[in-house]
């Protein structure tokens, strides 16, 4: 499963979704070319792959900098 989690320009929460792996190219396919942060991880450089053939720009985020922005344990449902 992932969380996708979008904001616009001001900060607002535009979109808050938790989608399974196959889901996930259906998903990114509908939003216009934005910037995509991701943990980096095992799958991460996959995933960039994906998305930068759809217009996207990818950011991948070292785990210890993201450590701050998870608020629960993130295999909670």
């Amino acid at each position: 499963m992932f969380q996708i989690h979008g904001v616009d320009s001001q900060g607002k929460i535009v979109v808050m979704k938790r989608v399974s792996r196959k889901k996930l190219p259906e998903i990114m396919v509908q939003f216009p070319p934005c910037l995509v942060g991701m943990e980096a991880c095992s799958g991460s450089n996959y995933w960039a792959r994906r998305f930068k053939k759809i217009g996207h720009e990818v950011k991948l985020i070292s785990p210890q900098f993201v450590k701050p922005y998870v608020k629960s344990n993130k295999h909670v449902v």
